[in-house]
């Protein structure tokens, strides 16, 4: 994989979460349904209902016990639901990012793999594979892209192609598991 993870904003497009005010999961556990909801609405990208059916398996010991009530979740969940899921995510380097229509998680995450800072070959690139995947599989290419790089991306978008749609649908909520958990990890304190 590409570059590690970075748990704070460099300066130079590193990652932050400063839009989130830190929550330790102690606090997180006093919450009522709603206000733990809106805490942490931000760690499924436009997807609060992992959050909020999460709720229910309170009191969390740790971030890594929360975030795994949140995937216990996106197991039971229908395919039509994770389909919603998946395709609340937009396209890496696309539409959404050049009309700066991203939420502030993804434009940071996708800022951190260099992805608004493309070339024109790399940008024609980007846009020719994630037509392709879309056509073929009907959602949007999904990759934890703090661990990737611009290389390691697009390298993964090709091979992926190929892939059947129940095997995507599988590697896109491992990524979103991936998304997910470091997002909450970076906002979310022992």
């Amino acid at each position: 994989m590409g570059p590690a993870h970075k748990a704070r904003d460099d300066g130079e497009g590193g990652w932050s979460m400063n839009s989130h005010p830190p929550l330790s999961v102690q606090t997180l556990n006093t919450l009522d349904r709603k206000a733990f909801t809106t805490a942490l609405h931000f760690a499924f990208e436009l997807s609060p209902w992992v959050v909020e059916r999460a709720w229910d398996a309170r009191p969390f010991a740790s971030v890594e016990t929360m975030h795994a009530a949140m995937m216990a979740v996106l197991d039971a969940a229908s395919t039509a639901d994770k389909l919603a899921l998946i395709r609340a995510h937009p396209e890496l380097a696309g539409k959404a990012a050049i009309a700066k229509q991203l939420t502030a998680e993804s434009n940071a995450e996708q800022a951190s793999a260099g992805l608004d800072k493309l070339t024109p070959d790399e940008f024609a690139r980007f846009h020719a594979l994630n037509a392709a995947y879309n056509t073929r599989f009907g959602f949007p290419f999904i990759i934890c892209v703090r661990l990737n790089d611009k290389a390691s991306i697009l390298e993964a978008m090709a091979a992926r192609l190929s892939n059947d749609e129940a095997s995507e649908i599988a590697q896109a909520i491992t990524q979103i598991g991936l998304i997910s958990k470091l997002r909450l990890l970076d906002a979310v304190t022992h």
